[in-house]
């Protein structure tokens, strides 16, 4: 068994207080303290209308950005929510991720966890 070296958030969550209290501050504490050697963000569902509406939320995104997480998005999500062109206005990567998601879970290196 290998040591997991990779984080994975995967964000589905539709509460503000859940992203700002959980969501980033974890995230965003695992890259700038180097608690893993790769920090990812995956948008999905819920959480895709709440980013695209709410601009305390986009500037985490900025943060994130800057501590060098790669944030993901669902392409899915944000075709239902509308919110295609405001993520990627975010500098999201947004892509039809069901089989990387799925990768990411057989993966024994990466740590997925679902809020």
């Amino acid at each position: 068994m290998t040591e997991q070296s990779e984080l994975v958030v995967l964000w589905t969550s539709g509460d503000k207080e859940v992203a700002e209290n959980m969501v980033f501050m974890y995230t965003l504490n695992s890259a700038v303290n180097d608690w893993w050697e790769d920090v990812r963000l995956l948008v999905w569902g819920a959480s895709t209308g709440l980013l695209r509406d709410d601009r305390d939320l986009q500037y985490w995104i900025d943060q994130l950005h800057d501590a060098g997480v790669h944030v993901e998005a669902c392409k899915s999500c944000a075709e239902n929510y509308g919110a295609v062109e405001a993520l990627e206005d975010l500098d999201i990567e947004v892509y039809y991720i069901g089989e990387t998601l799925t990768t990411y879970f057989k993966d024994d290196d990466r740590y997925v966890m679902t809020v």
